[in-house]
């Protein structure tokens, strides 16, 4: 893989080598490596991978704009988690669900802690969280703005494991 380098060098100099203290005139012998080298590199990596996040996340939003949302949902998903309820959305509907939504449901499976003990289709009729994820899923595959993506994906080193695989991977 080759690095993106920057288009122009940047010379910097040091005033070290002007040191009064030194009383006979010599120079420092001792080379001494410019640490603003290592972070130009990191600077041109960080502006390239930004870059193609921007360009992922306005690929990713354009692709689930052009997904349409099931209108006819004939069965009942029992579940106990809402995870458990997306995961057998995405396999019923063979359609993924965006990064937004993956993101919230899992949110909500927190809030309820560990001890919840009791079956989510229990509390939450099935049809209605089911029809809560998809009208949740209508928002963010037409509403989100891929700058809010990218901006969210530069936060997260995981976020790949949030976007169902369905999306090519670039």
């Amino acid at each position: 893989m080759k690095r993106a380098m920057p288009a122009e060098a940047l010379a910097i100099s040091s005033d070290d080598d002007d040191d009064p203290a030194l009383s006979n005139g010599t120079k420092h012998l001792a080379v001494k490596r410019p640490k603003t080298e290592f972070t130009v590199i990191n600077l041109a990596k960080k502006v390239g991978t930004e870059e193609l996040l921007i360009r992922s996340a306005k690929m990713y939003q354009e692709y689930m704009k052009q997904i349409p949302i099931p209108a006819q949902r004939g069965s009942v998903i029992s579940f106990t988690s809402w995870s458990g309820l997306a995961k057998s959305m995405k396999q019923l509907y063979r359609q993924p669900l965006h990064y937004l939504t993956n993101v919230r449901v899992k949110e909500w499976d927190r809030m309820r802690g560990d001890e919840a003990i009791e079956p989510l289709d229990t509390v939450i009729h099935p049809c209605k969280a089911e029809t809560n994820i998809w009208l949740m899923e209508e928002v963010h595959r037409l509403t989100a703005s891929h700058q809010f993506l990218a901006k969210l994906w530069s936060a997260d080193p995981m976020y790949n494991a949030s976007i169902d695989s369905v999306f090519p991977q670039l």
